[in-house]
């Protein structure tokens, strides 16, 4: 189990992407989904075509780390662009927690007295 601050910003790519690309190549693809690319402290989820492949890239200060999950059976349920030219959704932390279990995002929301700012 993997677990994330709650004050973490979170960059969900839409469009799949190749799982051979590792630190640079999702840098790149990172640095076109937020201004300040890696630096801006935010993590970058990717996934693939068949969508039984994640990564996660952050910057720790240090270095670059990627995160790595493969599905033996089964899909994630990715979200689609809501309009066109989106690239990118923002996500909070519980958000991604339930995507990386296999929970559906599609119809599940917060409850109001849980949503923060």
């Amino acid at each position: 189990m993997i677990g994330f601050p709650s004050g973490v910003r979170i960059h969900l790519a839409l469009e799949p992407h190749d799982m051979r690309k590792s630190f640079n190549g999702l840098s790149a693809v990172a640095s076109q989904l937020a201004a300040r690319g890696l630096e801006s402290g935010a993590l970058f989820a990717f996934t693939n075509k068949r969508r039984n492949r994640l990564k996660i890239l952050y910057y720790d200060r240090t270095g670059t780390c990627v995160l790595s999950k493969r599905l033996e059976t089964g899909t994630f349920s990715w979200p689609a662009a809501s309009s066109p030219g989106m690239t990118s959704l923002p996500l909070v932390p519980e958000a991604l927690q339930l995507l990386l279990d296999g929970i559906d995002l599609r119809g599940a929301e917060m409850r109001p007295w849980y949503e923060r700012q």
